[in-house]
């Protein structure tokens, strides 16, 4: 059993297990001392604790995120050489505020670097008096800051349809109250705006702000990620609008109060394509953490996480899309749950093995014992197993209906053996599973094909664990060691991973071959995996990236559960031969994909390409002043 706390579980650890310490210090190859903690259970508490320590969020901010007059300088003679100098309304719904706050929201448009706004208030009929005195005297103050006081109490929707009203900007952008727009926030928007042309939403990165004005909990967010979108509200703040886009759609709905920005945000995407989606890689917006804010708790305004279920599941209904969310218990999040056709399918499964006896019968009895998924076919590709039993068990095996064995006792090859066993595969779908992989969740081929038969979806990935129950693969993160590696490895399986990312369904630009499902008539459009350039290493990758270049999108489903004891079959890269056949795999993989080495938009340039853990980038890989 896990501790909850890092240090808890470290000093557990290391009280039975000093001796393992001393022995990881005294290896000179770190892969073999990462591999002895790891068997032992240390070092996903150990990589937790130097995540706490290395992620310095106040040194970062003062580093890479406060602008100083040099900066605010250069930005100034950036906006004058802007072909486009956008008008923006920021549109603020007020009730009962907090005075203080209050002043610091507004005070932060006055201090945008880029002025060609307009703040636009409505104050849903407060009953604090002061309120009314205060924003009169923003309005005597500033012109550009325009007030609507309502009649009667609408909440949050109806009063920011009503500050709506008073826009006329070409963007419009959502401020709450208590919260506070970063100085560059229009600036940096503005000059997406220059470089990009036809942009219909433009959203930012994001943290909190308590009572002091201490900044925390940075949500550095990938680009436009719509299974992610879907799991939960990726956009939330900073997020501007084209001003005829929210008119197009009706503005907010007063029936998703709570949700009513992420029910916004669904009907505009289905207006609008993906490309017309761009995200801006900063922290524009701190949201206040209070008691009474979603900041804090969702528990605060149990009623918006419901609200944003019911503005899903019609989202789905209206783009005629067979699928249900739901609140999941311990993400407070939603899972969408696509429906399977009444014909399931055939779903070929292909698995490679050389002996490993033990492990390769824990991989087909749990998927013959545990998986609920009717409708599929084992394809075993014999390696040139020498072992009697396994030769035994895979004969006993081949006389099942569902089951084929082909052998091929050539040099191992990967891609060339995976290949194969597609060649002679009778499915529409392809499974690729390791012969070290063990199913915990009996629904996870159901789970898996239900998005790999979805319009635009390319390859599915599966939640993997260690046998110590830390994550194995949970996506994989481009650039990260120079090339891949699999996000949140070594996290604990009770974590919600960054920003809740463990437990999401989203999209990634790859996910790993040892679990993974397909259209077969993708893989053929592809052209399969490459069997000359990748025989043993990142031909997975290498796949998912063809298939992300031919337009598709890769998923990975937290929902589809299993064990992956990984490489018992191959082992590592250990000779002489496997290493000089390993470093030219590397080669063609930083050559070849180079630009997604360079930029994951499944990732972040503010997160760090030093470990899998999200943790913050030293320095970050993208300027002040670039979007």
């Amino acid at each position: 059993m896990l501790h909850k706390s890092p240090l808890g579980f470290i000093k557990n650890r290391i009280k039975h297990s000093f001796p393992i310490l001393v022995k990881f210090l005294r290896y000179k190859n770190y892969i073999k001392g990462l591999n002895i903690l790891r068997r032992h259970g240390l070092l996903s508490g150990l990589m937790l604790i130097k995540s706490k320590f290395n992620s310095d969020y106040q040194k970062w901010i003062g580093r890479y995120d406060t602008y100083n007059k040099y900066d605010q300088a250069l930005a100034k003679k950036q906006i004058k050489k802007f072909k486009s100098q956008p008008f923006f309304s920021v549109v603020m719904p007020t009730y009962n505020s907090n005075i203080t706050w209050l002043n610091a929201a507004i005070e932060s448009v006055q201090n945008q670097i880029y002025q060609n706004w307009e703040l636009c208030i409505a104050d849903d009929a407060s009953e604090n008096k002061n309120i009314r005195a205060t924003l009169k005297d923003w309005a005597a103050r500033d012109k550009r800051i325009k007030i609507v006081f309502r009649k009667n109490n609408g909440l949050i929707s109806e009063a920011s349809n009503s500050a709506l009203e008073l826009a006329t900007g070409d963007w419009v952008g959502f401020l709450d109250h208590d919260d506070i727009l970063a100085p560059h926030a229009l600036f940096l928007v503005a000059k997406a705006t220059n470089l990009h042309s036809g942009l219909k939403i433009i959203y930012s990165d994001e943290d909190k702000i308590d009572n002091k004005n201490k900044r925390s909990s940075p949500y550095f967010k990938p680009d436009w990620n719509e299974d992610l979108f879907l799991s939960h509200n990726l956009l939330s703040h900073f997020t501007v609008y084209r001003r005829n886009l929210i008119k197009k759609v009706g503005g907010l709905r007063t029936e998703f109060n709570g949700s009513q920005d992420y029910d916004l945000a669904l009907r505009c995407i289905e207006v609008i394509k993906s490309e017309e989606i761009f995200h801006i890689p900063h922290i524009l917006y701190h949201w206040r953490i209070h008691n009474l804010s979603t900041a804090k708790s969702h528990k605060s305004k149990p009623y918006a996480i419901l609200a944003g279920e019911k503005a899903l599941n019609e989202h789905f209904l209206r783009i005629k899309i067979k699928a249900k969310a739901k609140i999941e218990t311990k993400s407070k999040a939603y899972r969408v749950r696509y429906a399977l056709p009444r014909e399931l399918p055939l779903v070929s499964l292909i698995i490679l093995t050389r002996n490993q006896f033990k492990v390769f019968k824990k991989c087909i009895e749990s998927i013959l014992s545990k998986t609920t998924y009717s409708n599929y076919e084992i394809i075993i590709v014999d390696n040139g197993s020498d072992d009697p039993e396994i030769l035994r068990y895979m004969k006993s095996l081949s006389k099942r209906k569902n089951i084929s064995v082909i052998k091929d006792a050539s040099d191992f090859n990967f891609s060339a053996l995976n290949n194969l066993g597609v060649s002679v595969s009778r499915g529409s779908l392809i499974g690729w599973i390791n012969n070290d992989i063990e199913v915990i969740s009996p629904d996870w081929l159901s789970e898996m094909v239900s998005h790999a038969i979805r319009t635009g979806v390319g390859a599915v990935g599966a939640k993997l664990y260690y046998s110590n129950n830390t994550i194995q693969h949970a996506g994989v993160i481009l650039g990260v060691g120079g090339y891949a590696a699999h996000a949140h490895r070594f996290f604990p399986r009770s974590s919600n991973g960054y920003a809740g990312r463990l437990n999401l369904t989203q999209s990634y630009s790859a996910v790993t071959g040892a679990c993974l499902v397909v259209k077969k008539s993708i893989y053929q459009e592809v052209g399969g995996l490459d069997e000359e350039k990748f025989k043993v290493a990142y031909n997975d990758i290498d796949f998912c990236l063809k298939v992300l270049s031919y337009g598709y999108k890769n998923i990975w489903t937290p929902y589809a559960e299993m064990y992956h004891y990984e490489s018992l079959s191959r082992g590592y890269d250990d000779t002489p031969e496997k290493k000089l056949r390993n470093k030219s795999e590397q080669f063609y993989f930083q050559e070849k994909w180079n630009a997604f080495i360079k930029y994951d938009p499944a990732y972040n340039p503010n997160l760090t390409l030093s470990q899998e853990n999200f943790s913050l980038s030293f320095p970050s890989r993208i300027g002040k002043l670039d979007v």
